[in-house]
């Protein structure tokens, strides 16, 4: 295998069982429910309420993303011990500093540059011989409700993941197949997947409005299909700042919950990166998009390349093809003559003529596109850029503005 190939797939010693069989096991039992049950309308509206990406917050079981992510992986805001509690009931953590500060690197467990599918599930279901890079986690380990956490990790997703979806329809609606099957399984699936999303669609599709260093990207669609987190190339240039997506607008109702907390008091010190130096970010990417725009278009030939020459070659090169005369440029406005709007005797019956009073509103003002289509027609320069020469001119310029040449042919 080339040395391009083991970089985009890792080599593997082996399968993760336990979460290859979580991710095959929870859709199964999702897709038997949409198969053979029949979806009470209650535990619809539940499981609906329970999935991010169609209920907007998890109303009962609370996206990682409000806690794991910008509360305790990036500190974007503080938060009240009683929604501390609340958002520990939801979720579990990958390693986003990890990922932030090794990202598209060998030491970055879901690198993008290996591929669409490594980064959404491979990663997770094959041991790799790759290593996470370092990252400073003292602070989380410090945090006594995170240790519980931890501590208790298995029993609380069982009972957060499967168990509460389950019992809750079944002791309001008697509805214990379909909280298994709908509020329980296929709510865990589009969950997972709605955060895998992240790791994947976020550094595939979209655009680099801040910085195109690396991968992230935004894109309105991975912010629906991650429930907010598909402002990504935003995230990773500010990961401190709160907020996922920087207009008002756009889609991120985890920055919507976090600021509605803040107003009541739940939420405190909501951090934000400096709204200068966002704009500095954005400017710098126009520019360079525009920066690129210009290198790929084509540019009249450069004036010191061009030759100068006398009225008096300009008069009898002007006899055997159309040559005008406009601010001091002389023009071949042979390939223009059948197109020209003002008719072809315009261009034939002024060739050797001096048109610039014509040009710039004697006969017509013309637009800033008639000056750019013009300027690719250069074919020289008129020595002393008028009709009478230098030397015999009664007002001529300094004699450092002369512009010494040998006379050259156009």
């Amino acid at each position: 295998m080339s040395s391009a190939l083991r970089q985009k797939f890792p080599a593997t010693n082996g399968i993760r069982w336990f979460n290859l069989a979580i991710l095959i096991i929870t859709p199964l039992i999702g897709g038997y429910g949409l198969w053979r049950v029949n979806i009470r309308r209650e535990t619809a509206y539940f499981a609906i309420l329970s999935v991010p990406s169609l209920g907007g917050l998890k109303i009962v079981f609370l996206n990682e993303k409000l806690g794991y992510h910008r509360l305790w992986s990036h500190r974007s805001y503080n938060a009240s011990l009683v929604l501390q509690l609340f958002l520990l009931a939801g979720g579990t953590s990958a390693s986003p500093p990890v990922h932030h500060r090794h990202t598209d690197t060998d030491l970055d467990p879901y690198n993008a540059n290996r591929g669409l599918l490594w980064t959404h599930i491979g990663w997770m279901i094959f041991n790799s011989t790759l290593r996470s890079g370092p990252s400073d986690t003292s602070d989380l380990r410090k945090d006594s409700l995170l240790q519980r956490q931890h501590e208790h990790y298995f029993p609380l997703a069982i009972f957060f993941g499967y168990l509460l979806p389950t019992v809750i329809p079944g002791l309001l609606f008697n509805d214990w197949l379909g909280g298994l099957c709908f509020s329980g399984a296929l709510r865990l699936t589009i969950a997972h997947h709605s955060t895998f999303c992240i790791n994947s669609i976020a550094h595939w599709l979209g655009s680099s409005p801040y910085d195109d260093a690396l991968t992230p990207r935004d894109h309105f669609l991975s912010a629906v299909l991650t429930m907010g987190e598909g402002y990504h190339n935003f995230h990773h240039q500010f990961p401190m700042d709160y907020r996922n997506a920087f207009m008002w607008y756009q889609y991120d109702p985890t920055k919507w919950f976090i600021a509605i907390c803040g107003q009541i008091g739940l939420a405190s010190d909501l951090r934000v990166f400096p709204s200068n130096e966002i704009a500095k970010g954005q400017l710098a990417m126009k520019l360079k998009e525009l920066k690129e725009m210009q290198d790929s278009l084509h540019w009249p030939r450069p004036v010191d390349e061009l030759p100068v020459v006398t009225w008096e070659t300009f008069q009898k090169e002007a006899k055997s093809r159309p040559l005008i005369l406009v601010a001091g440029f002389i023009h071949d406005v042979s390939s223009f003559i059948e197109h020209h709007p003002g008719g072809k005797h315009q261009l034939v019956g002024n060739s050797g003529k001096d048109m610039t009073a014509s040009f710039y509103g004697g006969v017509y003002a013309h637009s800033r596109a008639a000056h750019n289509l013009l300027s690719m027609m250069r074919v020289g320069i008129l020595d002393g850029g008028v009709e009478t020469p230098l030397s015999s001119a009664p007002h001529s310029p300094p004699k450092q503005w002369h512009i010494a040449v040998k006379e050259e042919v156009l």
